[in-house]
């Protein structure tokens, strides 16, 4: 059974979008695969976090994985500082990349902007920690979007390069997992922008931990335009928030887009938002409570991650350890 590592930074309650992107995709993994994931908390400090936001935010993180569907006695489920073979890793994967091949990343010159100068040296080798996650488990998969392709080619890239260095057949050659067209959830009030945590208005998104009410304001008040639904999805073109409300009835429903147009086609906006308000509640409600209850025991939960830790710490640590011995580092003991 191939390993499968995937991390999930704790930037806020997960959203929608999150849930049906990438989320969701992760749960039947775990019977086919063995599964590793991660709350990458080193990866948050990349910019700065206010520390009690942060611990309350992985938290939220954790518990919301759980809530989704990530079963602790399935998986492993872990906190990314919790296994410090990460960031032993990592450090000699900085020594291994190249200026040249960090210089190339271009989800830096996104992230950073304009004053790049001030921005965290963590940022710009974000790339190592990510290539050392994976690598410290032998992990051969991993479920990637479109912005991180470029980051586990490097990862690659690293692995080969240590492999030839040190004259070993060490570290494994890593495959993106495909697993199909993964829903990609718009912003409710623009449908050409993904909808994302750090859009300032919240009427933007659907949290995982908004309540029936909250919910239902939300889809109420989301854009459209003056058009009926089209019978067909021909007529979505040029219309991104039919497309995205559609499209997210049919990835909470499990229906076809063009399966949901011959329910609701021809309908106004006004009925189709109250059915498609009623199947988000109906389906992130046991969720939202989840969470809650999770979260109302913050022992409990911390206990699951350590659990979750000492499993992860008993795959990468010897990994780590040889790691550093073909390094040539001496043992501890």
């Amino acid at each position: 059974m191939s390993r499968v590592f995937s991390g999930i930074q704790p930037s806020g309650v997960p959203t929608l979008g999150n849930y049906l992107g990438a989320i969701r995709n992760w749960v039947p993994m775990q019977d086919t695969h063995e599964c590793l994931f991660c709350v990458v908390d080193l990866h948050a400090i990349t910019v700065w976090q206010d520390p009690k936001e942060l611990a309350r935010q992985t938290r939220e993180m954790a518990a919301a994985l759980i809530a989704c569907g990530l079963d602790p006695n399935r998986c492993v489920l872990f906190l990314q500082s919790h296994v410090h073979a990460h960031a032993r890793l990592a450090w000699i994967f900085n020594c291994v990349a190249r200026i040249g091949w960090l210089n190339r990343m271009t989800q830096f010159k996104d992230k950073a902007g304009k004053d790049r100068e001030a921005a965290s040296a963590g940022l710009y080798v974000y790339p190592n920690l990510m290539a050392a996650d994976i690598l410290t488990y032998h992990a051969s998969k991993v479920p990637v979007g479109d912005d991180q392709k470029q980051h586990l080619e490097l990862a690659n890239d690293i692995a080969q390069k240590f492999n030839h260095d040190y004259g070993v057949d060490f570290f494994p050659t890593i495959e993106p997992l495909i697993q199909g067209i993964a829903a990609r959830v718009m912003s409710l009030r623009d449908g050409t922008k993904k909808m994302s945590k750090s859009d300032p208005s919240d009427q933007s998104r659907i949290n995982l931990t908004d309540d029936h009410d909250a919910i239902a304001l939300k889809i109420r008040r989301a854009k459209t335009d003056p058009e009926p639904l089209p019978e067909s999805e021909a007529g979505l073109e040029g219309r991104p928030e039919a497309r995205n409300l559609v499209g997210i009835l049919a990835a909470i429903s499990g229906e076809t887009h063009a399966g949901v147009l011959r329910h609701h086609g021809g309908k106004g906006f006004g009925a189709f938002k109250e059915v498609l308000a009623e199947a988000l509640v109906a389906h992130l409600d046991p969720i939202r409570r989840e969470m809650a209850r999770l979260l109302d025991d913050p022992a409990a939960l911390d206990a699951l991650l350590r659990l979750g830790a000492e499993r992860a710490d008993a795959i990468a640590t010897p990994i780590c350890d040889r790691a550093e011995e073909l390094v040539g580092f001496l043992p501890r003991r």
